[in-house]
Parts: C-alpha cells; structure tokens; sequence
C-alpha cells in the first residue's frame, strides 16, 4: 500500500477535508457515545462495531438503524441527547488531529483553498471547530450532510461544496477517514487520499486513489518533492 502518494496536491485546486477524525480528534469519543446509547435502546454494540458500521456516514443514516434494531421506541430527540453528549465529552478535551495546523498553513502558504464536508450537522461541525480554535480558517467554508438529500457514501455532499467553490471535481483533492468517504469521492469523480492516522484501519481505505497516510503532513512532503 502508498502510504505516501506523490505529489498528490499538484493538479489540485480545492482541498476538501472531511471533519471528524481527519481535522479534530473525536472519532473515539463518537462511537463510544453510540455505543452506549444504542445499548441502552436494547441495541447491543461496541465502538469498534459503530465505527464499522457507521464511520463517515450521516446522523439520519445512524438514527434510522439504531431505531430499526431497537427494542424500545426512540424518541425524536435522540439525535439531539448524542449530539450533546459528543459535545460535552469533545469539550472537556478538545484537540485536532496532528499536523492539521502545519498543513492548513502550508495550503495558505501556496494560497490553495480548503473547505470541510462533513457527515456531522453544522451545529456539531461548527462546534468542534470552534472548541480547536479552527472556524475562523473555514468560515464561509463548512458543508454538511444537512445541505444535501443524500449523505456519504452518495457523492452529493462533495459535489455540492466543489460546485459551491467553483471548482471542477477533478481537481478537487479529498482527505477522508472512512470507507464511506472514500467511496463519495471516487462517485465524484475526485482524487482521494485515505489517513489512517486515527482509529481508521489503513487496509479499509486502501480503494483511495492517492494511497493512504498516516500523517497529514505527508501531504506537504509529497507535494513539495
């Protein structure tokens, strides 16, 4: 497997980086929450089960499976009691993921735009930047699953934000840390890298274009080689 892939920003002229556990570290404080809260329903799971079945995927898509397998009615505002509960763990220990400030100063640097296209609703995502200090680096730029009909793996979300940012998808670099964002990106038709820098196993993200990274600031390496 290319743990480096070379010279992946050349082409590129938007670089769209998924959220959690790509920008900020929350991908295992996110499905530990599901887990419980699921158990809970009578929908026995372990974070390592959520991640499998619901990393990079949107909160409609969780809500309707943990209400489906269920044994007791789930309430409207289930979603809501997750979000809050991602939100207090995220809070008492906010941090991004590493490398993420040196490559967001290396792409100011070569004046290459970035934006974030996330499966979280913008509340979350805009809390989880703010919480890292972030926002004002992607203000004007959040996309959401909310935005669109159809979340990850369906390619709606990154066409949205590429359209939105008046840049062809082929030209678009996307950085994702999950299967179903991967298989997004190459619906899009754009370039993707895998980081497995994360929880993210590196072997289910091996079907990104550009190989797969442990390090985001590989990305500077390759792209100034």
């Amino acid at each position: 497997m290319n743990t480096r892939p070379r010279r992946a920003l050349r082409d590129t002229r938007l670089v769209i980086f998924d959220c959690d556990g790509v920008l900020v570290d929350t991908e295992r404080i996110g499905p530990a929450i599901v887990a419980e809260m699921a158990t809970e329903v009578g929908w026995p799971l372990t974070p390592a089960q959520v991640r499998r079945r619901f990393l990079g995927r949107p909160e409609s898509y969780l809500y309707e499976q943990v209400r489906a397998h269920a044994t007791v009615p789930l309430g409207p505002g289930w979603l809501g009691v997750y979000r809050n509960r991602v939100r207090d763990a995220f809070a008492a220990r906010p941090h991004t993921m590493p490398g993420v400030r040196e490559l967001l100063d290396y792409l100011d640097l070569r004046q290459l735009p970035y934006c974030v296209a996330s499966s979280g609703s913008h509340e979350r995502i805009e809390h989880s930047l703010t919480a890292t200090g972030l926002i004002e680096r992607f203000t004007g730029k959040v996309f959401s699953a909310d935005d669109v009909s159809r979340g990850k793996p369906a390619p709606d979300l990154f066409l949205h934000a590429a359209r939105s940012l008046g840049c062809p998808p082929a030209h678009c670099l996307v950085v994702e840390d999950s299967p179903a964002g991967v298989d997004a990106a190459l619906a899009a038709g754009m370039p993707a890298v895998g980081y497995s820098g994360g929880p993210t196993e590196p072997g289910v993200l091996s079907h990104a274009t550009l190989g797969v990274i442990p390090d985001l600031t590989h990305l500077m390496v390759t792209a100034g080689g």
